[in-house]
């Protein structure tokens, strides 16, 4: 037992879980939490905005597979972050959320007390795996424990822990305990569902793998199992880099287009598998099973995901055990086909061409590609820039260096996300790509970066608009603007004033030396790339692709290079 504070413990029993960085901004209800980091030997980031607070959190925990931490004040702080608990619920990043609450005898009571919310745990429930409250001391290194077990169990996600405002500064007797490193409470396999996964493997002639997050972990396992057919491995987002996009079996999505009509039994591990089904189907109406199409295996931790889209064989398992256990039951029984190895080729060469047509964005993209180390990371943001990534315009290499922002599509995400990748990441070279409307949701951590230097290199590629609104409004409303032009500041000055390096450049060749510059410098920086307004081709006919290039009068190169 050990006398301290409720906000000492909380952090006593964060750092016993392995916690080194936070991100947060301190506040009346949770000053004792905040005295507890600096008598430890945790680093504290504080962003300008509790919103950068969680997307910080949610970057260092998707580019490391390690929980992420922040810390706010209730109510309309703990609410500022929502849009960053939702984005990593769905792109299933592993947090904890450390907030207060009113006095006491205040909760439930609607008294109006400073940040009072009538249910700040059950608003929380609905966006968020669970919210945790302390209501006694001596449980506080349980529940905290408890909080991280649940954000990294099953499928991860945020999870929040708050307590009282007189519990938190009031001094007790407190036991910390170590977390247990007790296997997890993980799903049986079922050994049924494995030797129905093999019974339609083993008749397979073109099998295709497509990954998501819950394949992130599993690189060497899916390559294996892909390698048994010489089956090409793809992904749309969070699973690009599972398989690198420069293996022969490593797949962007427009190849992986080209290959789909062949396609007789697809193995979807730890994906919704949004683009086969949605993107390449119909994205405005909802199927509880495919309609069309191979058949259909999925592996995936969470067993609901098997009733929200029913496969064919649904196999609930982590993945990579659930691979091994594939591998091991099928390597004896097939062999790889060395003719699709050409196949895989042909698409990959045709998908690429094709593409080359969303311009200015390729000729940027491979520019930094060129520039981007195989292990660097990648942060797009919801604009031109990022769209031509969901089309194949920059090769993911390696799994977790391309930081998506999932289904939710949350713009202004980029930015803040990617200083917390390069927060978890310092001698990594980190990337953060946005767009102008999305980069001033978050602008103000320019001084965060300079405050903390925080290497981020950050491009702004600025149009004066929310392009695909505005692309959007010109060929659906006769060109009736509405909202969507932006009047933009001079990012340079505004970046100098917040002492980050900045550069301006109107062309691709333009960006390759103050990129290499800037890498080579390891310094926060920023550089706006000028745009003219509604100049970039649409990426979307490769997005949305209902018919394969073939299809669509594209001819299938015989001959790839």
């Amino acid at each position: 037992m050990k006398s301290m504070s409720g906000g000492d413990a909380i952090i006593e029993s964060t750092v016993a879980n392995g916690v080194d960085t936070i991100f947060g901004i301190p506040g009346a209800q949770i000053y004792p939490l905040f005295d507890g980091i600096y008598k430890s030997h945790i680093k504290l980031i504080t962003p300008r905005h509790e919103q950068s607070a969680g997307y910080m959190a949610m970057g260092y925990a998707k580019s490391t597979g390690k929980t992420g931490v922040f810390s706010v004040v209730p109510g309309p702080g703990i609410l500022n972050t929502t849009a960053a608990l939702c984005t990593a619920m769905g792109n299933c990043s592993p947090l904890v959320a450390l907030t207060g609450q009113v006095p006491t005898s205040f909760m439930g009571k609607g008294r109006g007390h400073l940040h009072e919310l009538s249910d700040q745990a059950g608003t929380l429930r609905t966006l968020i795996k669970e919210a945790i409250t302390i209501t006694d001391s001596q449980s506080t290194s349980q529940l905290v424990n408890e909080a991280f077990r649940l954000a990294q169990s099953g499928r991860p996600g945020p999870v929040s822990v708050e307590m009282c405002w007189d519990t938190m500064a009031q001094i007790s007797d407190y036991s910390i305990e170590e977390p247990k490193t007790q296997e997890e409470k993980e799903p049986s396999i079922n050994l049924d569902e494995i030797n129905a996964a093999v019974k339609l493997l083993v008749n397979a002639k073109k099998p295709m793998i497509m990954c998501g997050s819950g394949a992130l972990h599993a690189s060497e396992e899916v390559l294996a199992l892909a390698q048994l057919f010489n089956a090409p491995v793809s992904a749309f987002r969070s699973g690009r880099g599972v398989v690198p996009e420069d293996h022969p079996l490593g797949v962007p999505p427009v190849a992986a287009r080209e290959l789909w009509d062949e396609v007789d039994v697809l193995i979807g591990i730890g994906t919704r598998l949004e683009m086969p089904y949605m993107r390449w189907g119909n994205y405005m109406s909802y199927e509880s099973a495919p309609s069309y199409g191979p058949k259909l295996i999925r592996i995936d931790i969470d067993p609901k995901q098997m009733e929200i889209f029913q496969p064919d064989v649904g196999i609930v398992a982590d993945s990579a055990k659930a691979c091994r256990l594939l591998f091991d039951a099928l390597s004896n029984k097939v062999a790889p086909d060395v003719r699709r190895l050409d196949d895989i080729a042909c698409a990959k060469h045709t998908a690429w061409q094709a593409i080359q047509k969303i311009q200015p964005q390729l000729s940027y993209l491979n520019v930094i590609r060129e520039l981007l180390p195989r292990d660097g990371f990648y942060i797009p943001e919801l604009s031109q820039m990022g769209f031509a990534t969901w089309a194949g315009g920059l090769p993911v290499l390696k799994a977790r260096t391309y930081v998506d922002a999932g289904f939710q599509g949350t713009l202004g995400y980029g930015f803040p996300t990617a200083l917390g990748v390069k927060v978890a990441n310092p001698d990594k070279v980190v990337l953060s790509v946005c767009g102008d409307g999305g980069f001033m949701f978050s602008v103000q951590e320019l001084i965060t970066a300079a405050e903390h230097n925080i290497g981020l290199i950050t491009l702004v590629f600025n149009n004066q608009g929310y392009g695909n609104v505005m692309r959007d409004q010109k060929m659906g409303y006769g060109g009736r603007f509405s909202g969507s032009e932006l009047t933009t500041p001079d990012f340079v000055k505004l970046a100098e004033s917040c002492h980050v390096k900045a550069h301006r450049v109107f062309t691709p060749q333009q960006l390759k030396p103050v990129l290499e510059m800037c890498i080579n410098n390891n310094q926060p920086a920023l550089i706006e790339v000028v745009c003219e307004r509604c100049s970039e081709t649409s990426p979307w006919e490769f997005i949305n692709m209902t018919s394969s290039l073939q299809d669509k009068g594209v001819l299938r190169s015989t001959k790839a290079s």
